[in-house]
């Protein structure tokens, strides 16, 4: 077996294997304060929906890109307690059953983040 081809299987194995441990972020979440968060991914960003709750239809998060294994970042999130025209520097890691939702303005001056567990 030539070397490029020895080199082709191994990495093909090794993304198949991060692949099959990476978090699964898609699904129903629960937020501290009960809401329900439908997390999706669709076009290869990752899409934050509220499902039930208080904001039913708020969209928390819109497109992030993933950018490390189980870590989604973009620059149009939303908190559902700001008025609806301002987005957020965001992160979103995802580890096991838990999610943290994080989000920045005015650079890293002000950040809120959250805890979510996952339903389904």
């Amino acid at each position: 077996m030539k070397i490029a081809t020895k080199i082709g299987v191994i990495l093909l194995s090794s993304a198949a294997f991060s692949a099959a441990f990476a978090g699964d972020e898609t699904g129903n979440w629960r937020r501290p304060n009960g809401d329900t968060v439908a997390v999706s991914v669709r076009g290869g960003g990752l899409y934050c929906t509220i499902t039930a709750g208080r904001r039913v239809g708020f969209e928390m998060c819109h497109g992030m890109r993933n950018t490390a294994a189980d870590v989604w970042q973009g620059r149009t999130m939303k908190h559902p307690s700001m008025p609806g025209f301002m987005t957020f520097n965001g992160t979103v890691t995802i580890s096991g059953n838990n999610l943290e939702i994080k989000g920045c303005a005015i650079g890293q001056g002000m950040c809120d983040k959250e805890k979510w567990t996952k339903l389904n």
